[in-house]
């Protein structure tokens, strides 16, 4: 398995030097917090990732989870590094003070985040939905509620699930069909089956707390007749511990590709029961809560596939000694020279760190935004909510994309070697392929980008969104930067403003491709914007490979938002020309 390391030097300079963290909280009116606190928060989460996650990553792949009895059990190990983590209060970074949390900012959760992905993303897919079910809680949770679970969940005592999926409802969730009756005691009764259900049991906590979408009696029909439950697997008792079992059960867990140490469950929902959160019929509005962190969440998924990957890959061509560089001899002391000089190889690795380092880049200017969204006032809190509407589908499909590709390079760069199971390689491209399905396959995103986002909004927040990327642009110090930075991002905001006027068949056939033209296009800003502020911290080696990698980007990478704009431009005509057994011809 590759050895992880931390990327802290990335971190640091993106955080402090970058973002210009200080000034960002005291703007905040947190000034206590500060970017010297941010490097030790990152320095022992690169720690703790590193000594106790990582080391679990392929012995949990290999034993997966098992369910016995209805009760389910995780590898070896993983329990125990559960127990470290909530006691080192890793847990409750994010939770509201109020319920005993930490109310870190985002921007120094979110590396910690990365991380923990890339040591393990098996591992940290219960933590991460635990997060996500204590924010929907936080925001939507009636008082009594909140006094019961949260600090519970904000601790990481107990954990947290999200049940959206039915065998026969996946996206459209309109076909929603489990049961909540009201039983006059302010409960209700839950019934039903859900599938995919990330932790649904395991045996890290005393108590799992549910977040079930079901439908009341004589509610409306379609998506407006939802409400939201918080069903727990144990019923507090007095003393606000797990007592009384409820009407509950795992049915099985699935047999994956990927993700195996991490167990997804069917859930039996029989009688159950639950407290609503929030008004009635309108459970999906508070579950987009939690959906919209999860899918930035899901993001940083990708984000860290692909940076174990490239470590991984790296490592293995400085290496890998193997015939002779065409551009000359390397290693005149050996037979052949390591394959790091070879050109496709070193293609693949800047494909990698290109990638890699401008979605870092992108997580980072997401979490400013989280920072201000939860702390800002005014028309900064708007705009502010409207750059992380507009982004979260970005981040969510084009970060997984991009961990699929980078992964499948880290296996091309093994060669054979990355094929076999002892290295590792092959796990990440396996591990991170289901994040460009959960919580909305990126075909959903792409839609929701150029349906929800840019024509329905009739440009609002891609126009707040530009705004704050124009901030970026003019601070560039050099100019011949600073003006191709703008022609890009000038060119992205007048392609958008072309799209407004966009049927809904023609969008729905244009969104993946204009997402991933937004996304080149905007991580292209950022990379002009990068390499110039490192221009200016005093570390040549940082200077030097943030320039270089930029200029590979702007050579190799962003040419492919050509092509994307090319298609989704083409209109939808040769799309749907093909019908019936014109798809098949045996």
């Amino acid at each position: 398995m590759p050895l992880y390391h931390a990327p802290t030097t990335d971190f640091q300079f993106l955080l402090k030097d970058w973002l210009g963290l200080d000034a960002h909280y005291q703007k905040l009116g947190i000034a206590d917090f500060d970017s010297e606190l941010a490097n030790e928060i990152i320095a022992q989460g690169a720690k703790f990732a590193l000594d106790v996650v990582a080391p679990l990553n392929r012995e949990g792949d290999e034993e997966g989870c098992k369910l016995e009895d209805g009760k389910v059990t995780t590898p070896k190990g993983f329990a125990d590094a559960y127990q470290e983590y909530v006691a080192n209060g890793w847990n409750a970074m994010l939770g509201v003070a109020e319920y005993d949390g930490q109310d870190l900012p985002y921007t120094m959760a979110v590396p910690v985040h990365e991380m923990l992905n890339a040591a393990n993303l098996s591992w940290r897919l219960t933590t991460m939905l635990t997060e996500s079910a204590t924010l929907a809680v936080t925001k939507h949770a009636s008082k009594e509620l909140k006094d019961i679970y949260l600090a519970k969940l904000i601790s990481g005592e107990w954990t947290g699930t999200m049940n959206l999926t039915e065998p026969h409802a996946g996206t459209d969730l309109s076909l929603l069909s489990t049961k909540a009756e009201p039983q006059g005691d302010g409960s209700y009764m839950i019934t039903g089956n859900k599938i995919f259900i990330t932790a649904g049991d395991q045996d890290w906590s005393s108590n799992v707390i549910h977040l079930v979408l079901a439908r009341l009696p004589d509610a409306p029909k379609g998506v407006k007749g939802i409400s939201l439950f918080l069903v727990p697997k144990f019923l507090p008792d007095a003393n606000n511990e797990p007592g009384e079992a409820n009407t509950l059960s795992v049915g099985s867990i699935e047999h994956k590709m990927g993700i195996k140490a991490s167990p997804t469950c069917v859930m039996n929902f029989d009688g159950a029961k639950g407290y609503l959160v929030g008004e009635e019929n309108q459970g999906l509005a508070c579950m987009f809560t939690m959906m919209n962190d999860a899918r930035f969440q899901v993001g940083l998924q990708g984000l860290g596939a692909a940076e174990a990957s490239y470590q991984g890959a790296l490592t293995y061509a400085r290496e890998r000694v193997q015939s002779r560089a065409p551009q000359g001899i390397q290693n005149p002391d050996g037979k052949a020279d390591p394959i790091v000089f070879q050109p496709d190889v070193a293609r693949m690795l800047l494909t990698q760190k290109s990638l890699i380092e401008g979605c870092r880049a992108l997580s980072l200017f997401y979490a400013k935004f989280m920072d201000v969204e939860k702390l800002g006032e005014g028309q900064e809190k708007e705009d502010a909510e409207k750059i992380l509407q507009f982004l979260t589908p970005i981040c969510k499909a084009f970060m997984t994309d991009m961990g699929l590709e980078t992964t499948s390079l880290g296996v091309q760069v093994f060669g054979g070697h990355g094929f076999i199971r002892e290295w590792g390689m092959e796990q990440l491209m396996r591990d991170v392929r289901i994040a460009m399905l959960y919580e909305g396959t990126n075909g959903i995103q792409a839609l929701d980008l150029i349906g929800r986002k840019l024509t329905r909004d009739g440009g609002q927040m891609m126009e707040a969104t530009y705004k704050a990327f124009s901030a970026l642009v003019g601070d560039i110090q050099d100019s011949e930067a600073k003006n191709l930075a703008q022609g890009i991002l000038d060119d992205w905001r007048a392609s958008s403003a072309d799209c407004l006027g966009m049927d809904a068949t023609t969008a729905a056939s244009a969104a993946c491709d204009y997402l991933a033209y937004s996304a080149y296009s905007l991580i292209g800003v950022l990379w002009y914007s990068m390499a110039d502020k490192a221009q200016h911290v005093g570390n040549a080696v940082l200077a030097a490979s943030k320039m270089k990698t930029r200029d590979f980007y702007m050579e190799r990478i962003l040419v492919r938002r050509d092509a994307h704009k090319a298609a989704y431009k083409a209109g939808p005509e040769s799309t749907l020309a093909v019908s019936g057994n014109e798809f098949d011809y045996l």
